[in-house]
């Protein structure tokens, strides 16, 4: 038998808990002395109280901890089990709902320092196959702004027109587009910019099979997965314009095996820009339709410098293992395709090179 400081001790929980457990009828001593009141446990409790201390822990209500301490010595799996998948529900949906409130809370703080009036009225409600909108976002996510005095690009664009979504991502110095088939949309092309905060909520919902629902009233936006929810307002502010920088002409053209091209660009010879503040790769599209990595001794006319960062980071965001480099003039953006998906690609501005 251990005494109640030794049964806190041993099973990490203190003594005005067990106290408080003892009343509640959760975790009831094997012995009280009648004369003293002093309780008493038994060895097989010790397993018991570290049972009860860790789904206090993860914030489980008495009265399944009740259920789950009656199960454990009889060891109904299937009842505990049961209790633990209902709980670890309850904790996604709050941590869901959480995320919309806190992006709603995000987004009005920033119309508050930039005060625009909203006159948006549309209703748009539509459904969209979890896994291409899971892709969608994972495809543009690296490509969102996070410069303060440019809040437009602190979103990404939902361009909603016919049977598609286009999710967009630009910090002006890269851009990433990526699409997703919709079905329920009849009326005319809708554009939103979802906050990349409620974005983020919004893919973590999305571990699903099925098709989830995107629903636009004014200016709030509602992602639903099943019984799950987030919601939060859409930013007040225009963003770019990307389709001027489409289509893109007279390009030269790369298959690239993206694991062997991350390798050589980790690898290979890295220039500076003017500032000094960018870690630069050149490159060229050879006849052979191969991409080299130009040294800092080639002058050639038909080079283009890009962030070897950003570059990185487009290639990785492709999740494929080949992608098509689409390389033009100095002066014009590389572009980063899938070969089986013409609808995603990233864009990257070239870096102007010390002559």
């Amino acid at each position: 038998m251990r005494s109640i400081g030794e049964m806190a001790r041993d099973g990490g929980l203190s003594v005005s808990a067990l106290r408080f457990y003892d009343r509640a009828g959760v975790l009831v001593p094997a012995w009280v002395d009648p004369v003293s009141g002093y309780r008493w446990y038994g060895p097989t409790q010790v397993e018991e109280t570290r049972l009860l201390a860790r789904l206090r822990r993860a914030g489980m209500p008495l009265a399944d901890i009740r259920l789950v301490l009656a199960a454990w010595p009889s060891a109904d799996t299937d009842l505990v089990r049961g209790l633990l998948q209902a709980h670890l529900r309850r904790l996604e949906l709050g941590l869901s709902d959480a995320r919309g409130e806190f992006s709603a809370l995000r987004a009005l703080l920033d119309h508050r320092e930039n005060p625009m009036t909203s006159l948006r009225t549309t209703t748009v409600r539509l459904s969209v196959p979890a896994p291409e909108l899971a892709a969608a976002l994972d495809a543009v996510r690296f490509a969102a702004g996070t410069d303060p005095g440019l809040p437009m690009l602190g979103g990404l664009l939902f361009d909603i027109e016919d049977e598609h979504l286009d999710v967009v991502a630009t910090d002006r110095y890269q851009l990433a587009v990526a699409r997703a088939g919709v079905a329920g949309h009849e009326g005319r092309r809708e554009q939103v910019v979802v906050p990349t905060p409620l974005a983020d909520s919004m893919r973590a919902l999305l571990d699903g099979e099925g098709p989830v629902r995107l629903a636009v009233d004014g200016d709030r936006v509602t992602l639903e997965a099943g019984d799950r929810q987030t919601a939060g307002r859409c930013l007040d502010h225009d963003f770019p314009d990307y389709r001027r920088l489409l289509p893109l002409a007279d390009r030269r053209h790369a298959l690239v095996e993206t694991a062997a091209f991350r390798a050589a660009l980790a690898r290979g010879p890295v220039r500076s820009d003017e500032s000094g503040t960018q870690d630069l790769s050149v490159l060229r599209v050879v006849e052979d339709g191969t991409v080299a990595l130009c040294a800092d001794d080639d002058g050639g006319p038909d080079r283009v410098a890009v962030n070897r960062a950003f570059l990185l980071d487009a290639l990785a965001a492709g999740a494929r293992d080949r992608l098509i480099l689409e390389v033009g003039a100095p002066t014009a953006p590389i572009a980063i395709r899938r070969p089986d998906d013409e609808s995603a690609f990233s864009l990257l501005m070239p870096v102007r090179l010390e002559d």
